[in-house]
């Protein structure tokens, strides 16, 4: 724990854990993820509910996402690793940045039951939590970041809306979701692979006793969304630090899960409780953990046949989250030869 002024950093696991699931959170409170989907939306959007509406909303969208929702969805993205990986039989390079905007753009489409076109709803969602992230920065913010972080999310829930148009706060939490699954897709799925071409993990991610382990591993480590920005709506004490109504709290999620200090390893994974913490805990935990995992799982088994190696990267210095703007990979082996 950290005090800086009004702004109280957030490390350790159980502090972390504690301020997730003991300390009552402004939910609607500027520079947070609820403030952001209030401004950028009619409210409702999950992020910024609270009490029966936040339980309510989080029931409907983790049925979707429960087991028999991943496996209903499974067919979607394994369809899209299938046909953009093809390459790398051939000899071909593949830039896994696209593969992974694709792919989570097809699925969040088939999530919500929208015939958006998937890389135009993945770009949209892109944008907007873009423009959302320069919008809500500490400081004084740029000309015309409020309208941009506005029109981005208008064209996302407009494209959204094809052949399922729902009411304003359905718009918007759809808009949300597909914010949320997007950015943090694209952030994770090449930075996964960028990680297991560079630490030689691809023997392990072949194993499908051990992949998923390393799945688990991987997710800890790369932190999707590394830090959550939050405000306490009443004081509290967090491993002896006094919390006060208003604090700001920055909740950095890749500490709490001891990305910084303890690398991947499948064969002596972190304790369960503290490598879940990359998806929130109790009430705030993110509904989408079990389709993280599956589309992690396959992605890294696809990946695995071909044993790829990393020939071309850039960092996206733009995006929401940390990750790459372009990560090409060309096969080391076969699949044949793999097996």
């Amino acid at each position: 724990m950290t005090r800086l002024g009004g702004t109280v950093l957030v490390h350790g696991s159980e502090a972390y854990r504690a301020a997730l699931t003991g300390v009552p959170l402004d939910r609607v409170a500027a520079g947070t993820t609820g403030g952001a989907a209030r401004e950028l939306s009619a409210g409702g959007a999950l992020f910024d509910q609270e009490g029966t509406g936040h339980r309510t909303a989080r029931r409907a969208v983790a049925e979707g996402l429960g087991a028999a929702g991943v496996e209903r969805l499974r067919p979607v993205w394994r369809e899209v690793l299938e046909h953009r990986l093809a390459p790398l039989s051939v000899g071909r390079t593949v830039d896994l940045v696209p593969l992974a905007r694709e792919l989570a753009g097809a699925t969040v489409c088939a999530l919500l039951g929208t015939g958006g076109d998937p890389e135009g709803v993945a770009e949209a969602a892109a944008r907007a939590a873009a423009a959302a992230v320069r919008d809500h920065l500490p400081g004084t913010r740029p000309p015309g970041a409020a309208r941009a972080a506005a029109v981005a999310t208008a064209r996302l829930e407009a494209l959204l809306a094809q052949d399922a148009p729902g009411e304003a706060g359905e718009r918007a939490l759809r808009a949300m979701l597909a914010v949320a699954a997007v950015n943090t897709t694209v952030a994770a799925l090449p930075r996964a692979a960028a990680w297991c071409a560079d630490a030689a993990l691809w023997d392990q991610a072949a194993d499908d006793r051990l992949r998923p382990a390393l799945v688990g591993e991987l997710l800890r480590v790369i932190a999707p969304s590394p830090l959550l920005p939050r405000a306490a709506a009443a004081g509290a004490v967090l491993d002896g630090c006094p919390v006060r109504a208003g604090d700001r709290l920055i909740l950095v999620a890749r500490h709490a899960a001891r990305a910084h200090a303890d690398p991947p390893d499948a064969r002596k994974p972190a304790p369960p409780g503290v490598a879940q913490l990359v998806f929130g805990a109790g009430p705030h935990a993110c509904p989408g953990a079990r389709l993280a995992r599956a589309q992690l799982d396959d992605t890294l088994a696809a990946l695995a046949a071909h044993r790829p190696v990393i020939v071309r990267a850039r960092v996206d210095r733009t995006a929401a989250l940390p990750g790459w703007r372009s990560l090409t990979v060309r096969a080391t082996t076969r699949p044949q030869e793999g097996r």
